[in-house]
């Protein structure tokens, strides 16, 4: 059995832990699922994001957690979710964030001649360094004068064990190709990226290390998808490119994310955000959060139901019982309905 805090947080996050919660109650029911009430509305009553001592807790006593999304224009410049989530992702030293980007249906592509066999991969971001480390400032702000400031942390432990984790997923997996991208021809701190992933690459027999500047491989990404088995990028990077990677396989609604590290608590979460323009009027898509949750489930070991519901998800679409943003015309319980039948 494992313990699984289920965060719903804020908008589309809070109306797809609905989905998720149903299908491991019906799949997984051994498991135990709590649920946290972190987010906007609590956030704006207390002025607490993430409460003392909270990532102990789930350091120690949890197997996983599941995240919903959280954003909400009340609270300003969103300190909550940054709180929350960052603190979470940096706080349990999740370094690996982990997206596949693959196409359910052919009809969902938007490259002519590219469907189901061309799009399958996945990316490595490197979640905990990078440009996401609020170094830096705005000096003399609002004059003529104004200077502001970011500035990006590559550490070789960083840098390695993105690396390494790709490189490892691959060998696991079958993969034969590994692709890292950088901007080590514009910014000198990259050559670190570039030295790294030669050196990791020599002990990965039979895997295909190429390296590519990030403007090249988001081109190819489009013109030729089916190039790609394991992207490892780094933070900024791959923010970018995972974006990329989720509208080449139908958009936002149908991408899942993991945040990982197998010395950590690891943290799910699907990457459409709280969606504040859709939320609560039954338009949210619940198969990236159901997607989420096959992976999370992955992750502790249950094979069989994640890959039970990757095929529910997957019929589901195929048949055209999807959400308005995928060309159907159900709503997100009624889709949710239809992936439980498919159960």
């Amino acid at each position: 059995m494992a313990k699984i805090a289920l965060i719903p947080g804020d908008g589309a996050g809070i109306e797809v832990a609905a989905p998720a919660k149903a299908v491991l109650a019906k799949l997984t029911p051994q498991h135990e699922v709590v649920e946290f009430d972190f987010g906007a509305e609590r956030y704006l009553k207390t002025g607490v994001g993430l409460p003392p001592g909270q990532l102990e807790v789930f350091r120690n006593e949890y197997d996983a957690i599941l995240f919903g999304a959280v954003g909400d224009s009340r609270v300003k410049d969103n300190a909550h979710a940054r709180e929350i989530l960052l603190g979470l992702r940096f706080g349990l030293d999740l370094y690996v964030n982990f997206r596949p980007c693959r196409l359910l249906d052919d009809r969902l592509s938007p490259l002519k001649g590219k469907g189901k066999k061309e799009i399958d991969f996945v990316v490595f971001r490197e979640n905990t360094e990078g440009m996401y480390n609020a170094i830096g400032g705005v000096f003399k702000k609002g004059t003529p004068d104004e200077v502001a400031v970011a500035e990006e942390i590559n550490t070789r432990k960083g840098v390695e064990r993105i690396i390494r984790a790709a490189f490892e997923w691959a060998k696991k997996n079958g993969k034969k190709r590994v692709a890292m991208a950088d901007k080590s021809n514009a910014i000198g701190a990259h050559e670190l990226w570039v030295r790294t992933f030669k050196e990791i690459a020599k002990g990965y027999e039979g895997i295909t290390a190429k390296h590519f500047y990030v403007d090249a491989i988001a081109m190819q990404m489009v013109v030729k998808p089916e190039d790609f088995d394991v992207i490892v990028t780094t933070n900024l990077f791959g923010d970018i490119l995972t974006d990329l990677g989720a509208a080449l396989t139908g958009g936002m609604g149908v991408a899942p994310s993991a945040n990982l590290n197998p010395d950590s608590t690891p943290l799910f979460e699907p990457v459409h955000g709280s969606a504040p323009d859709i939320a609560g009027k039954g338009l949210v898509n619940p198969v990236a959060m159901l997607l989420t949750t096959a992976l999370m489930l992955r992750e502790l070991g249950d094979e069989k139901p994640a890959a039970a519901i990757e095929r529910a998800v997957e019929a589901s679409v195929q048949a055209g019982k999807t959400t308005r943003d995928l060309g159907g015309a159900l709503s997100t319980q009624q889709v949710t309905e239809a992936i439980l039948s498919g159960l």
